[in-house]
């Protein structure tokens, strides 16, 4: 079999990759991706909703327009991108073999970069085999990169940042979600993408697992059951489900059985077996990098900067730049990485029951158990204030990487400072002027404007569901907890380009329910 011969090669044109491709080839290396899918951008494709972080970060850019940039970027430096093509094995002196069209290759280069991701895990309950049992992540590549419907009634198993964000994939896509299930006993995520959930009414049961999946070709059923401290089921605790669909999101697991099969030295983490390799991806064997979730499970925002970072080593590893520059540039990746990885979700924090925020405010507890801050809780949080005239309240309460709320607000209202995870603040002493900006940057969908009049209330909030209200519609507005509280009228529907896809919808409501009013549902639903 011929041998050929690569610079750099990247296996993986996730985030990871792709990032790591365009940060070598800025150095002059020529660089060969492979991937086994038959489009490139890894999980980037499937994410609809925009990303937190900072402006460095990409935040309030949504994950498929991240995709289109990082390949631009790749194709501008002259990145070979081949596709279809699944790597079978990496052996001794940095070889690979690729199958390519149906035709193994015997490729050899002189660094390689593994950044194959990472797998979902699965749960085994009675049923769990029935066609209807899917992971979250082919929910979202049925619904985002196929544009189908993954079923019509679903119950979600888990609440990490996964399980929420595809289950709200999920309502856009026209489905009824019917349950978020988790076996721990709070809520694994972001609490302002638990809120987005809850104000639409749907509940979480927490210390709850799923018992069986029901049917005999297919789900047509699910009970759950309440466990106890020892995830033990609670005889009498069932409840009782009708679904054609059950969805799982339980973690995943790093794909680094390529990097075992060459010898690299590996690590027992409580994310899986990871390679053990530095800050910038190198690993026991010289030349051979990892990046990504291959090397431990972190957002993809995370997977990009550990990209570069690795994409700098080889520059230097293979000769391209100095050992000072590869160091100046590692030191300003670092401090951009290590940002992200502040406050209550840092990996530091992981199994820590945290208590209160970094400014002594307690946790709010309904948060975690079901999914939204009570009434009685949320003025104590920095960004809730009431002011005669319009005005952002925002109620995001964890403190978590984000900031492009205060830099979309040009006129002050806004408050986060120098710490990304500072919690944000409202500033009652700045002119507000209605731009919507800051509703419609916000990750989180946590941000509203509210004008308080003496006998009813505007509220401004964030809508990504279609159709979209229109001018003059009537119907009910919801609550923080999902339920009706009062009628509502739309009195403005804006939808521009620079809101990127998030419409901002206006209801009016009795003044009594302008603190409360947080969903809009129209009459006939």
């Amino acid at each position: 079999m011929k041998m050929e011969h690569k610079e750099f090669i990247v296996i993986g044109a996730g985030p990871a990759g792709l990032s790591a491709a365009i940060e070598a080839a800025s150095h002059g290396i020529k660089v060969t991706v492979y991937d086994e899918n038959a489009r490139p951008g890894g999980q980037l494709f499937k994410q609809i909703h925009k990303f937190f972080g900072s402006k460095e970060h990409r935040a309030k850019i949504r994950g498929f327009k991240i995709g289109e940039q990082l390949l631009n970027e790749a194709r501008e430096k002259g990145v070979e991108v081949v596709l279809n093509a699944t790597v079978m094995g990496l052996f001794a002196e940095k070889e690979i073999t690729v199958m390519i069209e149906n035709e193994v290759h015997h490729v050899k280069g002189d660094a390689i970069l593994v950044a194959t991701g990472a797998s979902e895990n699965m749960v085994n309950f009675r049923g769990w085999t029935l066609p209807g049992v899917i992971g979250a992540g082919a929910a979202q590549t049925m619904m985002n990169l196929h544009h189908i419907k993954p079923g019509n009634k679903i119950l979600m198993l888990g609440t990490g940042n996964v399980g929420l964000v595809v289950s709200f994939q999920l309502l856009q896509a026209g489905c009824d979600v019917v349950a978020l299930v988790d076996a721990a006993p709070s809520i694994g995520g972001y609490g302002v993408h638990a809120s987005k959930l809850a104000r639409t009414g749907i509940p979480f049961y927490l210390s709850h697992t799923i018992k069986e999946a029901e049917g005999d070709d297919h789900v047509t059923g699910v009970t759950i059951a309440e466990v106890d401290e020892h995830f033990q089921f609670i005889p009498g605790t069932e409840k009782h489900f009708d679904v054609d669909t059950i969805c799982v999101a339980v973690g995943l697991s790093p794909m680094a059985q390529l990097l075992k099969m060459d010898g690299v030295g590996m690590k027992d983490t409580r994310g899986g077996f990871v390679p053990d390799c530095d800050a910038c991806g190198a690993t026991s064997i010289p030349g051979i990098f990892a990046a990504g979730d291959v090397a431990g499970i972190e957002e993809a925002s995370s997977a990009m900067i550990e990209g570069r970072m690795s994409g700098i080593a080889v520059a230097e590893y293979l000769g391209y730049t100095s050992k000072k520059v590869k160091e100046e540039r590692e030191s300003e990746l670092a401090t951009s990485l290590d940002s992200l990885r502040q406050g209550m979700f840092a990996p530091k924090n992981r199994g820590k029951k945290i208590t209160e925020t970094e400014e002594q405010i307690p946790i709010s507890t309904n948060l975690l158990k079901h999914g939204y801050v009570a009434d009685d809780e949320i003025e104590r949080f920095p960004g809730f204030i009431h002011k005669a005239k319009v005005h952002p309240v925002i109620e995001c309460t964890q403190n978590i990487p984000c900031n492009p709320c205060q830099s979309a607000c040009h006129k002050g209202c806004i408050s986060i400072g120098k710490h990304m995870t500072s919690l944000p603040i409202s500033v009652s002493e700045s002119e507000c002027i209605n731009c919507g900006m800051c509703v419609a940057s916000c990750p989180g969908q946590a941000i509203f404007l509210v004008e308080e009049h003496e006998d009813f209330g505007l509220v401004t909030l964030p809508y990504e569901f279609l159709p979209l209200p229109a001018k003059g519609d009537r119907g009910v507005a919801l609550g923080r907890d999902g339920c009706v509280l009062c009628e509502a009228e739309i009195v403005n529907v804006r939808s521009v380009k620079a809101y990127d896809h998030t419409a901002l919808v206006t209801m009016k409501v009795p003044a009594a329910y302008v603190d409360r009013a947080r969903f809009y549902k129209k009459g006939d639903e």
